[in-house]
């Protein structure tokens, strides 16, 4: 499991570099993708900090690091907004990027698909480690792939009359927060558990996704 998140961590950290913000750049120019990521990274960070001192710290963990809500009160609400915090960026961008003609909302599409499956499976398993049931688990799963694919559409949608620099922004923002959340989240995990094989696992998830960006 650790070896498939490292794999799913260099996804991601390809389809941020050469689809993410080079279309943001590519769009707006380098002052808006800048200022966009930064703002990205800095309010995921924020948010993080926020949810992390209620519990959600290790919500992307395996083992059994997540605190049971008999050990700290509400933390079961606080990991439900942090998993909710890691996907949406993720969709907002899914939506906005299909707006510019579908290739790189695909190639998004197959990167986040293929980095969700090890933190889906990952963060399940710290749950029921945590002794929460299986209707907490499914429950906050299914409401995040709905809440996920109202972002994706709300992106799609709400950015149709927008222009490139605003775009770009918004592009970049998700870029700079995806890329918050992979070293803050993925990384850690996959290195606890797989540190002998995490830098060759990442670089071939990485090389992955930067073939589908050319196929």
């Amino acid at each position: 499991m650790a070896a498939v998140m490292g794999f799913g961590a260099g996804v991601l950290l390809s389809a941020v570099a050469f689809e993410l913000i080079e279309e943001a750049d590519e769009r707006g120019g380098l002052t808006p993708t800048v200022i966009g990521a930064v703002s990205g990274a800095v309010v995921y960070t924020a948010c993080n900090i926020l949810l992390a001192r209620h519990g959600a710290r290790h919500r992307k963990r395996s083992g059994d690091q997540q605190p049971s809500e008999s050990e700290d009160s509400g933390s079961g609400t606080a990991i439900a907004l942090g998993a909710l915090l890691d996907g949406i960026p993720e969709s907002i961008v899914i939506g906005a990027s299909l707006l510019g003609g579908g290739a790189v909302g695909a190639v998004t599409v197959a990167a986040v698909f293929i980095s969700n499956v090890p933190e889906g499976l990952s963060s399940a398993a710290g749950m029921r480690r945590a002794e929460r049931g299986r209707r907490y688990v499914f429950g906050l799963w299914g409401g995040i792939a709905l809440v996920s694919g109202l972002a994706a559409l709300a992106g799609y949608s709400l950015l149709g009359g927008a222009g490139d620099a605003v775009l770009a922004g918004v592009t970049a923002v998700a870029a700079g927060a995806i890329l918050a959340m992979v070293a803050d989240t993925m990384i850690p995990e996959a290195f606890e558990n797989a540190h002998l094989l995490i830098g060759l696992v990442t670089v071939a998830g990485f090389l992955v996704a930067f073939g589908l960006s050319h196929a």
